[in-house]
């Protein structure tokens, strides 16, 4: 084992880190609230939803609405397809956290860019599809979809957790803005970029923040879109049904062609995520506190953001908080680990950055579940992660301990 280059720093680092420890408790005392950060289980498999701190009256009830329809298994009768994914937003997101479970992408990569190959079903497979249906027209089988011979690229998405998601949503726009400003200022070369979607609610360009590809954002647009490319449930604002395969013909035969969801249902899963607590931090100690100077010293801070404020918000717990996601929430260009999909303003070599907090409740990493370990997920680091992949790699062993004695508290 070799020594490390810069112990002697370290120490005086250490001995700042704890003053700092200290102001930013004082800082956050002053807000008046913040996420929680101190050891606890948090929301994940096993545990069950948890809602933040201090929900009023009609809060809890609107929570435990979105509870139910987060567990709703959808019928065929209820709308369910004709083509989908699962029946359930719990069976891909257990106890609020992620499962294994994967969706597949494809598209094509083309001289002028990419085409997602809408006609074909793409971007998004839904691989299940509800049977045969039988009209006054004939019989249709609604069979899941399967990636067409014309994709050049084929990616697999892991599901995501949800906890804490009321507080990234709660975020000012301006936010994101001006840390993408900030790291450009800083360092152009590792710089990320706000994805600028268009939201139909408002009507206009708005900062992307949720999804892969910061591809969708807010929560209320999130949920829409979960209920129809997930589970083929359409509502107020998405109200166009999945064309099988790209064949709108077969959509003749659709059993459920109304409107499937008043707007009840994807309220309420917007409450739901919006009042769905962060995780707890685990349990820490001075390994885990070195570990995070080690985690700053490399670089990984820079897009793995330790903490971000919320704005105004009429829930509590999230108005004017602090909050720890380690996450900048922009897109950055990953290089070879980006998944080749073109989505939103996503281009097939840029990802969000994935937020770490709740990191110790998953048992696969990044974005196609392929990571069976933290330490593989870092060193698949490409494009603008590269300098913090090699400075990881060159660390030493005892450092390098420290490091991932960090993560696994998250």
């Amino acid at each position: 084992m070799r020594s490390t280059p810069y112990a002697a720093r370290l120490s005086v680092l250490m001995r700042r880190h704890r003053l700092l420890l200290g102001a930013v408790g004082l800082f956050v005392t002053t807000l008046g609230v913040s996420a929680q950060r101190g050891p606890g289980p948090g929301p994940g498999p096993g545990n069950g939803p948890q809602p933040v701190a201090g929900l009023t009256l009609a809060q809890q009830q609107a929570f435990g609405d979105g509870v139910r329809a987060f567990g709703r298994d959808y019928t065929v009768a209820d709308g369910l397809g004709p083509v989908f994914n699962d029946e359930s937003c719990a069976e891909c997101h257990r106890g609020g956290g992620d499962t294994n479970r994967t969706v597949t992408r494809f598209g094509r990569r083309e001289a002028d860019g990419f085409d997602t190959l809408a006609h074909l079903g793409g971007s998004l497979i839904q691989a299940r599809g509800i049977g045969p249906i039988t009209t006054v027209d004939g019989t249709h089988d609604f069979a899941g979809e399967d990636v067409p011979a014309d994709a050049t690229v084929r990616a697999r998405r892991k599901s995501q957790p949800l906890f804490g998601l009321g507080f990234v949503d709660a975020v000012p726009d301006d936010t994101f803005r001006a840390i993408a400003d900030e790291q450009q200022a800083a360092d152009p070369a590792t710089a990320g970029r706000v994805s600028l979607v268009f939201d139909h609610t408002v009507g206009a360009d708005v900062v992307g923040r949720f999804g892969w590809k910061a591809q969708v954002p807010t929560l209320r647009e999130f949920a829409g879109d979960a209920l129809l490319n997930e589970m083929g449930i359409t509502s107020p604002g998405f109200r166009d049904e999945i064309c099988p395969q790209g064949n709108c013909d077969a959509l003749a035969f659709n059993p459920a062609p109304a409107l499937n969801d008043d707007g009840r249902d994807a309220e309420a899963l917007t409450d739901f995520m919006r009042m769905l607590a962060a995780p707890g931090r685990g349990a820490t100690n001075d390994d885990t506190a070195r570990g995070e100077i080690v985690f700053g010293q490399i670089g990984c801070a820079s897009c793995h953001r330790p903490s971000l404020t919320t704005g105004p918000s009429p829930v509590r717990a999230l108005d004017h908080a602090v909050f720890f996601p380690y996450s900048d929430f922009l897109l950055h260009d990953m290089g070879t680990l980006g998944d080749g999909i073109s989505q939103a303003a996503a281009d097939g070599r840029e990802m969000r950055t994935q937020p770490l907090w709740g990191l110790r409740l998953l048992t696969r990493y990044l974005h196609d579940g392929s990571a069976a370990t933290i330490e593989e997920a870092v060193r698949r680091h490409d494009g603008q992660g590269r300098t913090a992949r090699e400075r990881f790699d060159a660390l030493s062993d005892a450092d390098r301990a420290l490091l991932l004695a960090f993560l696994r508290s998250l």
